[in-house]
């Protein structure tokens, strides 16, 4: 968790990992949100990003946002950089099979995914646990899984190469398992679908002989990607969610409007009673807001207190933005929220950015 501890989900989706009999962390963060299609990267270190915090989820995330599909990766973990615009995940460094799912009924019920990327048995091989049964667990992972999403297409990972010999004989045992585990479930009418990463590395870019480099998880995100195109419906359509709405804030019910329609770059966005304008619609793209052809940006070096702004769009990590659970609307690059100054509800009140926190002039509804 680099340190970084997440503030509590919602009441209900305690009560459903608790009803589970699953053990959490005390504090956990809400979930990052954009309101798109929502992906479950699953599995153990690899998927949380050892060595290179946020892993494939960085390339992969990139590859999406740049393509204009609108995806919400979910999971109860957190990490990776600003450059990874979304840091929910189910990664848990370690973990076998078996530990994956012990738990993964209630993370699926949590969290609803659309889609999962399953990538799992490393430490199954790495721990040598009952090597030559890890093919029966991975399967009725897989069966737990579908019994729990049905509407969910799961996409099932071989694992990476490791550099030791032996281990990596072992994984290539395994992996050649988990073709025929793939093909069994879709012939029963699961959408499940196989991803040869194990193709896709070589040891020369793991960075400790089990971990990839930069390059080896970057190698990683583009098959997932490519797997991910290839099954319609999976991440959604470019463009898809992407309509233009309002934003209301939730103290004052008035819009986040362009003032004036002013599209110079710099244009401070103020609250103005709703009108239904060009001026007060905001279209995500990706993970960017745009309005009148703008970007909504945040300052370089921005800190508590600093304008938001219009400016011409760039896809720098400034101009990126999460709509989280809560219904903060933070910025990627700063961490702060828009927040309308003073907490004030009249019209032509300036928007701000500011530390997040749950007051009504950080909450936004969109219409």
């Amino acid at each position: 968790m680099s340190g970084r501890r997440r503030r509590l989900f919602a009441a209900v989706l305690g009560a459903m990992i608790a009803a589970a009999g699953i053990t959490v962390p005390a504090e956990i963060a809400a979930a990052e949100s954009n309101g798109g299609v929502r992906v479950m990267p699953l599995g153990d270190s690899i998927t949380e990003g050892t060595q290179v915090p946020g892993g494939y989820r960085i390339g992969l995330w990139q590859r999406m946002a740049a393509a204009g599909y609108r995806v919400d990766l979910v999971g109860t973990q957190f990490n990776g950089p600003a450059a990874l615009g979304d840091h929910d995940h189910e990664g848990h460094p370690g973990w076998r099979i078996d530990q994956i799912d012990a738990n993964v009924t209630g993370w699926l019920a949590g969290a609803a995914p659309r889609t999962v990327l399953l990538h799992i048995g490393t430490n199954d091989i790495l721990q040598n646990y009952n090597v030559a049964g890890a093919p029966a667990r991975l399967s009725t992972l897989i069966d737990h899984i579908t019994t729990a999403a049905p509407s969910a297409d799961v996409f099932v990972a071989t694992i990476i190469p490791l550099a030791s010999a032996g281990q990596e004989a072992a994984a290539r045992t395994f992996n050649a398992a988990v073709p025929g585990i793939v093909q069994s479930k879709a012939a029963a009418g699961k959408r499940v679908h196989l991803v040869d990463m194990h193709a896709a590395l070589t040891t020369g870019d793991l960075i400790d002989g089990v971990h990839p480099t930069s390059g080896g998880y970057d190698k990683m995100a583009a098959t997932w990607y490519s797997a991910l195109r290839s099954v319609s419906g999976s991440i959604g359509d470019p463009g898809t969610g992407g309509a233009g709405g309002t934003l209301v804030g939730s103290a004052s019910g008035r819009c986040l409007d362009v003032p004036g329609s002013n599209t110079a770059n710099g244009t401070q966005p103020v609250i103005w009673d709703c009108s239904g304008g060009a001026n007060q619609r905001w279209t995500a793209t990706g993970q960017t807001l745009q309005a009148l052809g703008k970007c909504l940006d945040s300052p370089t070096g921005a800190t508590a207190g600093s304008k938001v702004q219009l400016w011409d769009c760039s896809g720098a990590a400034n101009q990126q933005w999460n709509l989280n659970a809560n219904g903060t609307i933070s910025n990627a690059q700063s961490g702060l929220c828009l927040d309308v100054s003073g907490r004030a509800t009249a019209n032509g009140t300036p928007v701000i950015l500011w530390t997040c926190g749950t007051a009504t002039n950080q909450i936004w509804t969109r219409r």
